[in-house]
């Protein structure tokens, strides 16, 4: 197929979706070449799959249908799949009743969201190796610089680019990774996860523990990596965040009104076993933080090839 060549299908999901929320956890940052929502509302996303590159376009429409387009070899493989990216799949929501009034209300603004499924973990996974242990602002940055200098355009009219692929990632010098901001214990992480690339791709189509297990096999991937991969590629309603460094301080501030860790945070949460994704999605759609104290980390400037 052309990669300008366009196909089209609509989704009557039969129920309220939003598309912007469901999938706005996918985009990395502002400038994310992979991703944008155009001042329409639509959601246009590149990506590879199975059957090549494609780049994806939906708009929910008035009567709630919602309407997808297509380009590249990707793209019967993704207009297959919207459904299940817009959370078909995370049928548990329909059983989800929260007991903190602020969940609830939060849950009541936003009855089209539900956790994605993208099917595509490889990419998730070293978007998340680039986020680990470092500001947003800079794993933000080293993902559009490296997408941009060794991905490919995607095809579609839309200005956006495919990731690059495991043996770009994997072969890539370091010397590029320096000039990218990624540090040294990453760049060995991302060379393991590219390595693993095809068993990665494999647990696609699984949930829960056994995606977990062969994740944290990896070096380097740990649990946050790990439940930040399952959240985005395999709608795991319960893969929350443990070990991150706003996360625990933002739900307990959100269900307490208290500062509290990962272990407070566990507890707070132990009642929504099979949720506990779901309640922290719904609280950073919430927008809400924990009072921060002290001044902002600078961002090294020789991460980034400056000094």
């Amino acid at each position: 197929m052309s990669s300008t060549t366009e196909r089209s299908t609509v989704w009557a999901a039969g129920r309220p979706v939003d598309v912007v929320s469901t999938l706005s956890v996918l985009r990395r940052g502002a400038g994310d070449p992979t991703f944008v929502i155009d001042g329409s509302r639509a959601v246009w996303w590149a990506t590879s799959t199975p059957e090549g590159d494609g780049t994806l376009r939906l708009r929910a429409s008035a009567n709630g249908d919602v309407q997808a387009s297509a380009w590249g070899p990707g793209a019967e493989w993704l207009l297959d799949g919207v459904p299940v990216l817009l959370g078909a799949d995370d049928i548990s929501a329909e059983d989800f009743r929260p007991d903190h009034p602020q969940v609830r209300e939060a849950l009541r603004r936003l009855p089209g969201w539900r956790v994605p499924r993208t099917r595509r973990p490889f990419d998730a996974c070293v978007a998340a190796v680039l986020e680990q242990k470092v500001t947003g602002v800079e794993a933000r940055a080293s993902w559009r610089i490296l997408v941009k200098r060794f991905g490919r355009p995607a095809p579609g009219p839309m200005a956006l680019y495919v990731p690059p692929r495991p043996s770009a990632w994997r072969d890539l010098p370091d010397w590029e990774y320096r000039r990218a901001g990624v540090t040294p214990h990453r760049v060995r992480t991302l060379r393991a996860v590219a390595a693993a690339s095809s068993a990665i791709e494999r647990t696609a189509e699984t949930v829960g523990g056994a995606a977990d297990q062969l994740l944290r096999s990896l070096p380097g991937v740990g649990r946050w990596t790990s439940a930040e991969v399952r959240q985005r590629a395999h709608g795991d309603a319960d893969a929350v965040s443990f070990g991150d460094f706003h996360v625990g301080k933002d739900i307990c501030w959100w269900l307490t009104g208290e500062r509290g860790d990962d272990a407070r945070m566990s507890q707070l949460l132990t009642p929504y076993l099979g949720h506990r994704y779901r309640v922290q999605r719904l609280m950073e759609l919430s927008g809400v933080h924990a009072p921060r104290r002290g001044p902002r980390m600078p961002v090294p400037a020789h991460r980034f090839g400056l000094s």
